[in-house]
């Protein structure tokens, strides 16, 4: 079988492995800079127990979860999520984290992020996805941009991490500019 769709130059998208990756992801909740740039939701003690039911909640058609795997030795270093997928519209929010910090800001999350394009207008023949980014987070953002994500907006004030109110950056990206691409 060929499995390119889901093989890029650096990492491949796998499928969630409950009972393998869920101490991964617990020990990468503890984090604080990884949890305050992923979600909008307060910090708080992770739990290897939220990870595993995390894990093993039922794939819906509107949403898509991969782990994101190095080609060099299969290791589990973050995820990327298709989420609120409509079909009858096309477009779908994606989301991105890279769980193990010696593979931040070194192309890993480019890479996945590609992938999991392809895998939207390809394979789901979406014609939109968007995402929302800290605008502080300019790594990040930056990797977004060489994806060929287009900024959209932004929210002021919009995020509170740390004591400090952040902007929100809405970006997007159209099936018919990631084929110029």
């Amino acid at each position: 079988m060929d499995n390119s769709l889901f093989t890029g130059r650096l990492v491949r998208l796998a499928a969630r492995e409950p009972e393998n990756d869920a101490a991964t992801i617990a020990a990468w909740d503890r984090d604080t800079e990884y949890n305050r740039l992923l979600s909008v939701e307060p910090v708080l003690p992770p739990r290897l127990k939220d990870a595993r039911e995390m894990l093993e909640r039922p794939i819906k058609d509107r949403f898509f979860p991969f782990g994101i795997r190095t080609l060099a030795d299969d290791k589990l270093i973050g995820f990327v999520i298709l989420m609120n997928v409509n079909h009858v519209y096309g477009d779908a929010f994606v989301g991105i984290g890279m769980g193990d910090p010696a593979y931040r800001g070194k192309g890993y999350g480019t890479d996945a992020m590609n992938l999991v394009l392809r895998f939207a207008f390809q394979e789901l023949n979406l014609h939109r996805v968007s995402l929302d980014a800290v605008a502080t987070n300019t790594r990040a953002v930056r990797s977004y941009e060489k994806c060929g994500f287009v900024h959209e907006g932004q929210t002021r004030g919009t995020e509170f991490r740390n004591g400090v109110r952040d902007n929100l950056v809405c970006m997007g990206i159209l099936r018919t500019e990631w084929k110029d691409r």
